[in-house]
């Protein structure tokens, strides 16, 4: 099985993200990776898909979700050129003594400090899924308290978009 990547974009309609997400559950196919957002049409949303298939079966979601009605076009970015990001949000214990060497850490993986307390350091950190484990990696030493991240997104490189499946 094979990791793919789907751009699907549906009205933006309450329940839609339920339908396609319980479609493809019900599939037995787990979503590694979902993520939904606006697009630069304002009744059109994006939803960002990784799941893990052969290629027969992801033909057959494929199909599945091109039935639904809220569903307008569905674009497999597998294998093509493309930009991929996750945003993450790390809750880290920091305390007087080894905040310089959380600081020191966040600027090598030029990431962002975005809340400092007397007790901890959240940081936020954009990019490719193997930058965000790096530094989590490198933050586990001080104590991560939460990480939260979002599911991938990703949009086909140059001028000409990925095709339509």
């Amino acid at each position: 099985m094979k990791k793919h990547t789907l751009a699907v974009l549906v009205e933006n309609r309450p329940g839609v993200l339920t339908h396609i997400s319980g479609l493809i559950s019900r599939r037995a196919f787990n979503i590694e990776s979902i993520a939904a957002g606006y697009t630069e049409e304002a009744d059109t949303t994006r939803i960002t898909i990784i799941v893990e298939a052969d290629v027969i079966e992801l033909e057959q979601v494929v199909n599945q979700l091109s039935k639904l009605i809220d569903v307008i076009k569905i674009i497999d970015l597998t294998g093509t050129d493309l930009i991929h990001r996750e945003l993450a949000l790390i809750k880290v214990k920091a305390s007087s003594e080894t905040r310089p060497d959380i600081v020191d850490v966040v600027h090598i993986f030029r990431a962002r400090i975005v809340d400092v307390n007397p007790e901890t350091m959240v940081i936020e950190l954009s990019g490719e899924e193997r930058k965000i484990d790096a530094l989590c990696q490198m933050l586990n030493n001080h104590g991560i308290i939460e990480i939260v991240r979002t599911g991938k997104i990703a949009l086909s490189r140059g001028p000409v978009p990925a095709k339509d499946c």
